[in-house]
């Protein structure tokens, strides 16, 4: 019998599907902060991802911190300020993320630099500092202080080298350069210059509150002035152009650019040519107070008395006043009686040349633009105002017609009114144009009105 051959048969082949899973690392790259090669596209993308700001940065500064505390950080200043920048100063805090080995603890971390650095954006990276522990405890830790010191030094160096011309930095640069390259070195702006339009304020406000760090922060003081034109003066350059003769630096204090270029206190300083510095915001009154001097050399305000100008004839511009004191003891004594309480004393004036007397204040009191700073405030308490006010001194000018014409006068009618009125007169036009606020409406108004009266020749009012 012939047996038929199983095995001849094939079997059918059975599918199996088997899933293969391939991994691929996405965080391949290590923390910015972290790296020793980073390229300015990818810090500008890294300021941009932690601000949620759309412009780049006006400059950075990627650092490791050795010593008694280690960490490493990451500091940018932005190119513009916010729009409610100053509205909350004293709410708002420095935008800096607190890592403690990579591991986020907090976006804001108030304290860990000083209010008036709110302004900067960044990271901090710490392997010191305790990771199991609440921020309430994490906020007292003393490695803080020290991070905070260090954090504030950096940014000042930072500022610092911003501040500084490139021409000072590289010595061995070629002076010969292109024209057109001038030209456009000349269109472009210093972005100190732009830093310093949108946070000058925060580097005053750091001259108020961090006395520690006061004589950096007054190397990145920048002023206009009366030779500044469209530019910035700092109190560095003010001290390199100085004459020889020159012991103090010049201050003016107003409302506004307009209203200081043309005060009378500049009329000595403008034929001396000396440069006086404008301080046109209102917080520059608040900060001149913390600074006294600058490089050994006094810093004094040209609308309070006790002003010198130094020079070769200086001791014959002594002896010349001292003659006009004597020419002028009929008028100073008479203007002192009629002026009583408004005036603490009247004198010959060494700083007037055009204008026929202003209002001078005390070297320690306030000035004319401070007062009005004062009245200003939200919760000023009127029944202070007296107070406030510091004392006056009339300085005349003894070269104006008017004066001499006054004196004469005087000496010939002094109890006659329009002698009197002439006198008010006098002090209510320096009284204006020094800078105060007149406190006696009426009077004035009255003493006017009987000007015009003579004036139009009219019998009665």
């Amino acid at each position: 019998l012939e047996v038929e051959d199983e095995e001849d048969e094939e079997e059918e082949e059975k599918t199996e599907k088997v899933t293969t899973w391939s991994w691929e690392r996405v965080n391949v790259q290590s923390a910015i902060w972290s790296r020793g090669e980073v390229t300015d596209s990818e810090y500008k993308e890294f300021y941009k991802t932690i601000s949620k700001d759309f412009t780049d940065p006006a400059t950075w500064i990627h650092f490791k911190a050795e010593g008694e505390v280690e960490f490493k950080s990451i500091l940018f200043i932005p190119s513009q300020a916010p729009h409610d920048m100053y509205d909350n100063y004293y709410q708002k805090s420095a935008q800096l993320r607190l890592y403690v080995r990579k591991v986020l603890i907090t976006d804001e971390f108030e304290d860990l630099v000083p209010r008036y650095l709110n302004f900067l954006r960044g990271v901090v990276d710490s392997d010191d500092l305790p990771l199991n522990v609440s921020r309430e405890t994490l906020q007292q830790h003393k490695v803080l202080k020290v991070m905070g010191k260090k954090l504030v030094r950096k940014a000042l160096e930072m500022l610092r080298k911003l501040a500084t011309p490139k021409d000072k930095d590289d010595d061995e640069e070629d002076e010969e350069e292109d024209e057109d390259k001038e030209v456009e070195d000349a269109e472009e702006t210093d972005p100190y210059i732009k830093f310093w339009e949108a946070f000058g304020k925060n580097i005053k406000l750091g001259i108020i509150e961090d006395a520690p760090n006061r004589s950096k922060l007054q190397k990145l003081l920048r002023f206009k002035t009366n030779k500044s034109g469209d530019g910035y003066v700092s109190l560095e350059d003010y001290v390199e152009n100085m004459p020889d003769f020159q012991k103090s630096i010049y201050y003016i204090s107003g409302e506004s650019i307009e209203s200081v270029e043309n005060s009378p206190f500049l009329e000595k300083l403008k034929k001396k040519d000396l440069e006086v510095l404008y301080l046109v915001d209102p917080i520059d009154e608040y900060a001149i107070q913390h600074v006294t001097e600058y490089d050994g050399k006094k810093l004094q305000s040209v609308s309070k008395e006790g002003l010198s100008f130094g020079g070769d004839n200086e001791k014959v511009e002594k002896k010349i006043l001292e003659t006009y004191k004597d020419t002028y003891q009929p008028l100073t004594s008479y203007l002192k009686k009629l002026f009583e309480s408004k005036v603490n004393k009247v004198i010959v004036s060494p700083r007037v040349e055009t204008t026929p007397c202003i209002l001078v204040t005390s070297q320690y009191g306030n000035s004319a633009n401070m007062e009005r700073i004062m009245r200003s405030q939200a919760f000023s308490d009127p029944s202070k105002a007296q107070h406030m006010g510091s004392q006056k001194t009339m300085e005349i000018n003894p070269r104006h017609p008017i004066i001499a014409a006054l004196n004469r006068k005087v000496e010939s009618d002094p109890e006659g009114q329009d002698t009197s009125d002439t006198a008010w007169l006098l002090y209510d036009t320096a009284l204006l144009q020094s800078g105060f606020a007149q406190d006696d409406v009426d009077s004035f108004a009255l003493r006017m009105f009987r000007t015009m009266k003579s004036a139009l020749d009219l019998e009665s009012l």
